[in-house]
């Protein structure tokens, strides 16, 4: 049986978010994402040394989708490591380690399409230059299924759950069952309060899976994801939380998919409102979040649904 290894969750500052890193303390240490440039230097190296522990000794580090505030702080950490982690990301998110530019053409495929911006190409652009702390190439590509071995007989399980992003991926601890989701458990959405995904069926599948299949002892999200009634998860759940998120999840999606669909079936129609052409969904959900305001799940999602919509007419 796998030996237990402690968690410990690393909090770097952002702005308006906390970003969220995992410190898997085994004989070969790994970091579960890397929030942004600045986070390895700023908050994880500290928390690390707050424990008794170096990141220099940190030897995996473990991708669970490309977005910025998750592979932001990749290239950096490597460097902080001697070069000598090894960087571990999903096949269909790799492009997203590898290029900046990726992060762009994902604005303008998806939310970019609603946003009212004439400049949010360039945002976009900016955003990713800023934060992203160098493209670069992974050491392994995964498509789950895959074991990786940290070190004595400590092994870590790699599960697609595709949904959110394309690449999102999901790491195990076998014997433990302590799951890292990254942004696959979206609950209610976090500040923005509304869930992002990309593509809603894959989500939903992914959700079941992880309920039904995996069964999270603990499970560890992202960002503190957020209950019906607005308040926050932590980013730890033990196993009656994390199958009430999963849960909640799984109903909000069916909640939001069955308005997008009335939405989308009914015609989309251009108005004034800010969550034009989906401005039904917002009505119907009672959903009076800012919608413009990034990563805007709103539109996210919304895309998702409707490329879904089209693709099986």
């Amino acid at each position: 049986m796998t030996q237990a290894v402690a968690v410990h969750p690393l909090v770097s500052p952002w702005g308006r978010f906390g970003l969220y890193s995992f410190f898997i303390d085994a004989p070969e240490p790994a970091i579960v994402d890397t929030g942004i440039a600045s986070s390895p230097a700023e908050g994880m190296a500290p928390a690390l040394e707050a424990i008794g522990r170096r990141i220099e000794d940190v030897r995996w580090i473990l991708l669970t989708h490309g977005h910025i505030d998750h592979v932001g702080g990749a290239h950096a950490l490597w460097e902080l490591t001697g070069r000598r982690a090894r960087v571990v990301v999903h096949e269909a998110d790799a492009p997203m380690l590898r290029s900046r530019r990726a992060h762009v053409e994902e604005y303008l495929a998806g939310r970019g399409r609603y946003l009212d911006d004439p400049g949010g190409e360039a945002k976009a652009t900016a955003a990713a230059n800023a934060v992203i702390s160098a493209e670069m190439e992974p050491s392994l590509v995964v498509r789950g299924g895959e074991t990786l071995s940290l070190g004595g007989d400590v092994t870590v399980s790699v599960h697609a759950v595709p949904g959110h992003t394309p690449g999102s991926v999901a790491y195990a601890v076998d014997g433990q069952r302590s799951v890292f989701t990254g942004d696959a458990v979206q609950v209610h959405g976090a500040a923005n309060g509304f869930p992002g995904y990309t593509d809603p069926v894959a989500y939903r599948a992914s959700l079941e899976y992880l309920r039904d299949e995996i069964r999270p002892r603990r499970l560890y999200l992202g960002h503190p994801y957020r209950r019906a009634d607005g308040t926050p998860y932590g980013v730890e759940l033990d196993e009656a939380e994390a199958r009430e998120a999963l849960t909640q999840s799984l109903d909000v999606e069916a909640r939001v998919a069955r308005a997008a669909r009335g939405c989308l079936t009914a015609g989309l129609r251009e108005t004034d409102s800010p969550y034009s052409p989906f401005a039904r969904v917002a009505e119907e959900l009672g959903y009076t979040g800012d919608p413009a305001l990034e990563p805007s799940p709103f539109f996210t999602s919304m895309a998702g649904y409707r490329t879904h919509l089209e693709q099986n007419l």
